[in-house]
């Protein structure tokens, strides 16, 4: 049954958005969103769904109120589950009371799924609680777009005043509220962009406030907080104390792979933008691995050298005529990632290195003779030979086979584009594919001046290679080492 759901897509960060709406937006055949909706959350429709940008920032609407409406009620009139997701919360100063109307006239079905409004957004991530036992328990939200119609003595005496939109005429505002008594010396912030990484706040008395906001040209989308409990701040800002609060991290591992390194970032402040340099596809030719596989009985060990050989073994696996009642081999993982993938599959790994390089593999086998033993190593397309090498050297006979292929993703330059818009602070690097792959779609030009992390040796040598200078490395060669190097960095 179709329907129209007003999706309060919260404050700025993506994560703010409710369990439900996030539902929603998985059920929507077509999307329309604001300027002020966090694009990450259009991730959470369907692929096959339409995305609608309608704009509404301040002068400058992509669509007439009049067309955004009419486009929601011809979606669903067809059929569509539509999602209107908009900023904050649509029943506050969102213009959702005037959507659903519309709706309701229409006869078009609908539901309203609150959002996490500007002001409780701010108070959280600025440190400024809207209602403090001590200070205030009363709160006032108001418009300043246009201060003429405001009532000032009415307002100006609130304990707690929130104003949206009201950046424009900060000065105006200002005079007004002290003309109607309200102290001069009130503490006050504007803050842009609130609970997103870029979040930039200013913070004053509430007379010199519009001087410090034109002072550092602080634009609109800006929220203004008036009140004693602003003070507080100074104690409970824990959000921009963050140690990797507003630095930009370009982060370039595949697509379906970065989230675990972005989610570790944004967690700790950072502004991540996602710039995959590698794709992780099927192998050009299957054969080989399908022969290794029918006779997997035959093999006294599995080597698996990262998550994606043990994900495309297992595919291959499951599109043969057997299964793991055929191994007989003992398992040998490089890496945490890569051991945590096979025990998923309730294996045990037999051997495993201490560090997650080709090196330390061989040198791990030390203990085992290998004389006349079989090894499968199902690996990307183009690797190091490090390990079939020393292991062949050892006595065993290995096979090598193609399990995945790693190659430029599609929109590899568009994603540069996007990443390199302004100038990042620093670099990840997962593998030497990420480092000349970024090379070749960013150009040497943008990435001159920006801090890189390593995730290894192996990686910062491929770095090197191409006249990549390189930060810092990663003391464990994983996600976690690579985090630890870049807050290690920073300081």
């Amino acid at each position: 049954m179709s329907k129209v759901y007003l999706v309060g897509a919260g404050p700025g960060d993506p994560e703010l958005i409710t369990v439900k709406g996030r539902r929603v937006l998985g059920l929507a055949d077509a999307v329309l969103y604001d300027h002020l909706a966090n694009e990450d959350l259009l991730d959470l429709a369907p692929a096959r769904a339409e995305r609608i940008y309608v704009g509404k920032k301040k002068s400058d609407h992509a669509f007439a109120q009049e067309e955004i409406t009419r486009m929601m009620i011809e979606r669903a009139r067809v059929g569509k589950t539509v999602v209107r997701l908009k900023g904050g919360d649509p029943f506050i100063f969102g213009r959702g009371g005037e959507e659903v109307e519309a709706l309701e006239e229409a006869g078009v079905a609908f539901e309203v799924v609150p959002g996490v409004t500007a002001p409780l957004g701010i108070a959280a991530y600025s440190g400024v609680p809207l209602t403090h036992r001590e200070h205030t328990s009363v709160v006032t939200m108001l418009t300043g777009h246009d201060p003429q119609q405001i009532d000032w003595n009415k307002v100006s005496g609130s304990e707690t005043l929130v104003i949206y939109m009201g950046l424009t005429h900060i000065g105006e505002i200002v005079e007004r509220l002290i003309a109607c008594g309200r102290s001069p010396s009130t503490p006050a912030i504007a803050v842009r962009w609130g609970t997103r990484p870029e979040q930039e706040t200013v913070a004053a008395s509430l007379s010199e406030l519009a001087g410090a906001v034109a002072k550092v040209g602080l634009k609109p989308p800006a929220t203004v907080i008036i009140g004693d409990v602003v003070g507080l701040r100074t104690k409970l800002n824990w959000y921009e104390r963050l140690p990797l609060f507003g630095q930009r991290i370009v982060v370039t591992r595949a697509r379906e792979q970065a989230g675990e390194l972005s989610s570790r970032l944004r967690a700790l402040g950072a502004a991540v933008v996602e710039c995959p340099a590698i794709a992780i596809v099927p192998a050009s030719d299957y054969g080989p691995l399908d022969a290794a596989i029918a006779r997997l009985a035959d093999y006294d060990w599995l080597v698996f050298t990262s998550v994606n050989g043990v994900r495309y073994f297992l595919e291959r696996l499951d599109c043969s005529a057997g299964d793991w009642r055929s191994l007989r081999a003992r398992i040998c993982a490089i890496g945490p990632g890569t051991r945590v993938a096979i025990e998923r599959l309730h294996l045990k790994v037999d051997l495993m290195p201490r560090e997650y390089v080709a090196e330390s593999l061989v040198e791990a086998f030390a203990v085992e003779d290998l004389t006349g033993k079989r090894v499968l190593l199902p690996r990307a397309a183009v690797a190091r030979d490090v390990i079939p090498l020393e292991l062949e050297k050892r006595g065993a006979a290995v096979d090598v086979v193609e399990a995945y292929r790693t190659e430029l993703p599609e929109f590899a330059h568009e994603y540069a584009r996007e990443a390199f818009s302004a100038k990042p602070d620093w670099i990840t690097l997962t593998s030497a594919s990420t480092a000349r792959n970024l090379l070749a779609i960013a150009g040497r030009q943008v990435l001159e001046g920006v801090k890189v992390a390593s995730i290894g040796p192996v990686t910062s040598e491929a770095a090197r290679r191409i006249g990549l200078a390189v930060t810092v490395e990663a003391r464990e060669y994983t996600v976690d080492g690579l985090v630890a190097a870049v807050l290690g960095g920073g300081l």
